[in-house]
């Protein structure tokens, strides 16, 4: 009997491997140097906070008292002084009851899916939330509607004909391909004409979107709705880590007793969760940045609209232009980086529609030149990379 050394199991990955090569969509992970004279408009630091010396200097002063990592989960050891404080500060600058705060935005999404639903219940989600959601209603064994891109008829279809059951809506605010703000408002109504909660993804709408930059929900007028949960994250706009949920009392202390992503995970690390304290404190005082970043993303589509360019029309930093295929998409941007320009690059599966994008972000912190260099750069590499714009 001869013995098998087991170097075919996987041999499945490699033919996988090989498809998405062809498809031209393979990944890789490419590490960023700290000394980088690039111009950044790839990262999701939207208010230029992640390098703030108040914000690094916060994350270094708490590293030093409380330690490198939280030491466990949020209720055995891993929750600070500076977790209750970020938690209450941010529900008060979003203008919700409570917060509570999670290792990652993903773990947050996760959370309030898998904890607010369940076997039995019916969620009815939007054709273009974020992966994170995706898996949440997937994990939650929920029976699971999916409605069209901001369509309000056939959400107020599905909930009308979901019998019985319990029902969740679950919408980002701000979708991260396109950066098109969903209809909030008329969701909410839907939802409480029908008895059904409203689960929003505000991580691209806070420290962008109303009034200081509070968020989309609160733009909406929605922050205090009992019937209203809404998600964040602590990595774009504050430029730390973590993520967190908002919402009402009871629905928050519900979270505490059963979400798994937050009784089973190591709490978020002292020196994010200053960061992003410290950031918060930042936009509360500075009011001007989400502003800028808003003109910001504004300034880039009108002038690459007027290149020819398909491009979105940004409700927040995002803007994305989309480009001929995935293979053109991705030489476009190796071609504006190799001219210092960093950009995104969204193909299949993080595209909903297949539809392959450059995403731009715009900073609060690029000034007029940099925004002009990158139009230059962008339109010059579309072309010479077979990203043939439309005529103006």
């Amino acid at each position: 009997m001869s013995v098998r050394t087991g170097e075919s199991v996987f041999d499945w990955i490699d033919t996988r491997a090989e498809a998405r090569a062809k498809a031209g969509l393979a990944r890789r992970v490419r590490p960023r140097p700290a000394d980088s004279t690039d111009l950044d408009l790839a990262s999701n630091d939207y208010l230029g906070l992640a390098r703030d010396k108040r914000v690094t200097g916060a994350a270094a002063a708490a590293t030093l008292r409380w330690g490198a990592g939280s030491t466990g989960s949020r209720l055995v050891t891993g929750s600070t002084e500076l977790h209750t404080e970020l938690e209450y500060e941010l529900a008060n600058f979003c203008g919700a009851q409570s917060a509570l705060v999670f290792s990652s935005g993903y773990l947050a999404n996760l959370a309030a899916l898998t904890a607010l639903s369940g076997p039995g219940t019916a969620i009815v989600a939007d054709q273009h939330i974020h992966a994170s959601l995706i898996d949440g209603t997937k994990l939650s064994k929920a029976d699971v509607v999916v409605a069209g891109h901001c369509d309000v008829p056939q959400v107020t279809h599905a909930l009308a004909t979901r019998g019985k059951r319990r029902a969740l809506v679950v919408t980002d605010s701000v979708f991260s391909v396109d950066g098109d703000l969903a209809p909030l408002a008329e969701l909410s109504a839907v939802c409480r004409e029908h008895d059904a909660a409203l689960i929003v993804d505000d991580a691209h709408g806070l420290g962008v979107v109303g009034d200081g930059g509070r968020g989309a929900v609160h733009a909406a007028g929605l922050a205090k709705a009992p019937d209203v949960v809404t998600t964040v994250t602590l990595s774009k706009s504050l430029g730390a880590q973590g993520g967190a949920v908002l919402g009402s009392g009871r629905v928050i202390r519900h979270l505490v007793d059963t979400a798994r992503t937050f009784i089973f995970d190591t709490g978020l690390a002292p020196a994010s969760v200053a960061a992003s304290l410290a950031a918060l404190r930042i936009l509360r005082e500075e009011p001007e940045r989400p502003a800028r970043a808003l003109d910001v993303a504004q300034d880039l589509a009108f002038r690459l609209k007027e290149k020819g360019f398909l491009v979105s029309t940004p409700t927040a930093a995002v803007v994305s232009i989309q480009a001929p295929s995935p293979e053109a998409a991705f030489a476009w941007a190796e071609a504006c980086r190799t001219q210092g320009v960093v950009v995104g690059c969204f193909r299949p599966p993080s595209v909903p529609d297949r539809i392959s994008r450059l995403r731009l972000t715009a900073r609060a912190d690029l000034s007029d030149g940099e925004i002009e260099r990158a139009v230059r750069v962008i339109t010059e590499t579309g072309a010479s990379a077979g990203a043939v714009s439309r005529r103006p």
